[in-house]
């Protein structure tokens, strides 16, 4: 039975974190997504796609320690009931309230009080089974919120320190959760990656190898297989989502990007199946996409390498476009074309990418013919446990 109610997704940008300017994002509000949730999942239904990723805006929910207030969520949870669509909900998408510094106890107290009263409101609007991430890409948040000072809070030198926070956190909001949903899935999301030594200096090996396995520490703390001391357990480790760009792989020590085609890029059906072998779990790509003319393109080597995985007996259960909808730029405010549709005008409608359309439709029907080729993935699944 597959997890998702399709297989093809797509993902609402909901990034709500602080940039060194002082500025908070609001992605979700700068694509008038929040005012056009209705029509915009009715988009996303035509196109075939009943299962979506977006995310709680903590902040708004929080005005005021332990204080909450759900407005900006209710309508969200209210539309994909009554439309039956399928949301995997992030908690905690880089952003948080002012006042909180995620360094210290409190954080994790006001993030769990935080998912245990969503959990209720989410359990009195609708009776569909809650997917929920605690917190998206604690890898990714880590090195730019820990290491490089590139987003809150900013600290640096101090990545692993707020990985293991983050992932505490992610912990205490699922027992939390568990409280007024006990069959709530969880869902944790990171980049799958791989760093390459520069040919010119195989010395670097070591170092390349160490900085590609950190990847998996996020994973790891979940599931206790690292600091045990913040309680992680292998049953907090439901469903695993990989994001995954072109820019995801690389030559260590600034060497630069390793393009698709370079004999030292790894195609992605072997980062995926290295995940699979390491935890067991059921696999979702669950943000992947390019810009421009590109994104036909990028979507159809994905689709190819999620096809691949399958026919290995990989379970494999979805590939989220990622994001669905053109947004800014969170440094510059750009126009990013890389969604399926743009910014919506005066009346509420968004203009498709036909290309990249038309390229999902066959995308969906290839996936559809393949289906009765592909092995049942429930012995590989127990044998990788």
């Amino acid at each position: 039975m597959p997890l998702f109610r399709s297989f093809y997704m797509g993902g609402f940008e909901c990034s709500t974190h602080r940039l060194r300017s002082g500025k908070r994002l609001d992605v979700i509000a700068a694509t008038h997504h929040d005012t056009h949730v209705r029509a915009d999942y009715a988009r996303l239904q035509a196109q075939g796609i009943y299962t979506a990723r977006s995310g709680l805006r903590w902040h708004l929910i929080e005005p005021r320690p332990y204080q909450y207030d759900f407005a900006s969520i209710r309508p969200m949870l209210e539309a994909a009931r009554d439309l039956n669509m399928q949301i995997i909900w992030d908690m905690l998408h880089y952003g948080y309230p002012d006042d909180l510094d995620p360094f210290t106890p409190e954080f994790v107290r006001r993030f769990a009080g935080m998912a245990r009263a969503f959990a209720r409101v989410y359990r009195e609007t609708t009776d569909q089974v809650a997917f929920l991430c605690p917190v998206n890409e604690i890898s990714f948040h880590a090195w730019g919120g820990g290491d490089v000072g590139y987003l809150n809070p900013f600290a640096t030198e101090r990545g692993f320190e707020l990985k293991m926070q983050l992932a505490r956190a992610a912990i205490e909001a699922t027992e939390a959760v568990w409280e007024s949903l006990p069959q709530a899935r969880i869902v944790h999301v990171d980049p799958v990656i791989h760093i390459a030594h520069h040919p010119e200096h195989p010395e670097d090996f070591d170092d390349a190898e160490g900085h590609r396995l950190a990847q998996f520490q996020g994973w790891d703390l979940i599931a206790g297989r690292i600091a045990p001391q913040i309680g992680g357990d292998l049953k907090y480790l439901d469903i695993l989502g990989l994001n995954y760009y072109s820019n995801n792989q690389w030559f260590h020590n600034e060497g630069g990007m390793i393009p698709l085609g370079s004999p030292y890029y790894r195609p992605f059906r072997d980062l995926a199946r290295e995940v699979f072998i390491r935890y067991g779990r059921p696999l979702f790509i669950a943000e992947t996409g390019a810009e421009d003319g590109l994104r036909p393109r990028w979507l159809r080597y994905m689709a190819g390498e999620a096809r691949a995985l399958l026919q290995e007996g990989i379970p494999l259960e979805g590939l989220c476009l990622y994001p669905i909808l053109n947004h800014p730029g969170w440094d510059d405010e750009r126009h990013c074309h890389n969604g399926l549709w743009d910014y919506c005008d005066d009346a509420g409608e968004r203009e498709l990418c036909q290309p990249y359309a038309e390229e999902l439709q066959l995308q969906r029907a290839l996936h559809t013919l393949s289906d009765h080729i592909l092995p049942d993935s429930t012995q590989l699944a127990k044998a990788s446990t």
